[in-house]
């Protein structure tokens, strides 16, 4: 299984994504990517060998799944169960290859990776959590029509700043009203 719009393909990650990923997630002491996900948590460099011991995460794990667009891998896309006897998800994404930021790769991602959970899973509600430091995460929930369900006020430090942690969602039923998912 996977969903496609133009270039841009959203799929189970497989062995042969293995290196690529290693190399944009964990080659890096500092990426540029760990500037927008989640800074205020620590990041470590693993060799290739640490790596491939947690392969049970990333190949054919339903809950994430690798971002190509024109055959190459540029991020990856997945969900976690905040509380799965209620069926309260929550997902996220990264493109870690910064060529491909302020494109629209995120929203169009983020489009298709609704879409799935809500065809596959007995969802009520899919979101998402970010900090305020990272507008344009922001941004991408509000143009699909996600709504700000939280704020905490000042519990992200990065920097010598406090942020907010900023919780967006969408119900089942604002998914099925909105014309951007069905078309």
């Amino acid at each position: 299984m996977s969903y496609q719009d133009n270039d841009l393909i959203i799929r189970p990650i497989i062995d042969d994504d293995l290196r690529r990923l290693w190399e944009l997630i964990y080659k890096e002491d500092s990426p540029e990517w760990k500037k927008w996900d989640a800074p205020y948590y620590e990041h470590k460099n693993i060799s290739y060998e640490e790596f491939l011991r947690q392969k049970d995460d990333y190949v054919a794990n339903e809950r994430r799944w690798a971002i190509e667009v024109n055959d190459v891998v540029i991020g990856t896309v997945g969900y976690y169960w905040e509380h799965k006897p209620s069926h309260w998800l929550e997902m996220g994404i990264v493109i870690y290859d910064p060529n491909y930021w302020n494109g629209g790769y995120g929203k169009r991602v983020i489009k298709l990776w609704i879409n799935h959970l809500f065809n596959t899973l007995p969802l009520v509600r899919v979101g998402y959590t970010t900090w305020s430091g990272n507008i344009r995460m922001i941004k991408v929930g509000e143009n699909l029509g996600m709504k700000e369900e939280a704020r905490i006020r000042k519990v992200r430090y990065y920097k010598g700043e406090y942020y907010d942690s900023i919780r967006l969602g969408m119900l089942r039923e604002e998914w099925e009203g909105n014309d951007l998912f069905h078309q």
